[in-house]
């Protein structure tokens, strides 16, 4: 991923990877590894902006410094801590799907390694928000969280992947997350602190709604 593993493009093979994969996405919306390809070969300024907003912040330059992974050899200390914490909210989260941190495609097409280290965190602490904001992993969740990660970074798949959910969505599911979900995730999203200079692990042991409390996060409404 950063030691050596991406691939250089020239402007039109990035071109063509990013249209390959919008399209390949939309026919298949559980391929990780298109969306993953669409958000780096689309998202270099918007990646570039959340670099200088996380040298801005201390938090954010301790995580450019030192760039923790999460990963399981990482983040296995989360299922021993007690119960009230956030890491134990995000252990119970992880377990209750069956989801592993390792599952995450790598990052293939940043330019620098300063770039794929922070399309990378975007990509590893997607669960870490789910855990926050209290969201659920079924489409109306995954739609909603989306429009909150466009509203932190501007990222030009996120937007697309609001369309594309909204768009699978049943009229039912789709009424549901217009009068309840995106007005919350819109506010919510504004609201909190700059995500992406946070660094999360070093707030594993503390309580969970003050966690939220401090980075200002509002947990999603309860489903009608």
């Amino acid at each position: 991923m950063i030691e050596g593993g991406r691939v250089r493009l020239k402007p039109w093979q990035q071109a063509a990877v990013a249209v390959g994969s919008a399209v390949g996405a939309l026919l298949n919306p559980r391929r990780a590894d298109l969306i993953a390809a669409l958000g780096e070969t689309t998202g270099k300024p918007a990646f570039e902006r959340v670099l200088e907003r996380m040298k801005n912040s201390s938090e954010g330059r301790a995580v450019l410094s030192e760039r923790p992974r999460v990963i399981s050899a990482n983040v296995a200390h989360a299922w021993d801590l007690p119960a009230d914490t956030f890491g134990a909210a995000y252990a119970r989260f992880m377990g209750s799907r069956n989801f592993s941190p390792d599952d995450r495609p790598p990052v293939r097409f940043m330019e620098t390694d300063e770039l794929a280290y922070v399309a990378t965190r975007a990509r590893e602490v997607h669960d870490f928000w789910h855990t926050l904001f209290d969201l659920p992993t079924n489409l109306i969740g995954e739609t909603a969280l989306k429009v909150i990660e466009f509203e932190q970074m501007l990222l030009p798949m996120c937007g697309l992947s609001v369309v594309g959910g909204t768009a699978r969505l049943g009229s039912k599911q789709r009424k549901v997350f217009y009068q309840h979900y995106f007005p919350w995730a819109l506010g919510a999203g504004i609201r909190c602190t700059d995500l992406m200079s946070v660094y999360y692990e070093r707030h594993f042991a503390d309580d969970l709604e003050e966690v939220r409390r401090r980075f200002g996060i509002l947990p999603a409404p309860a489903p009608p």
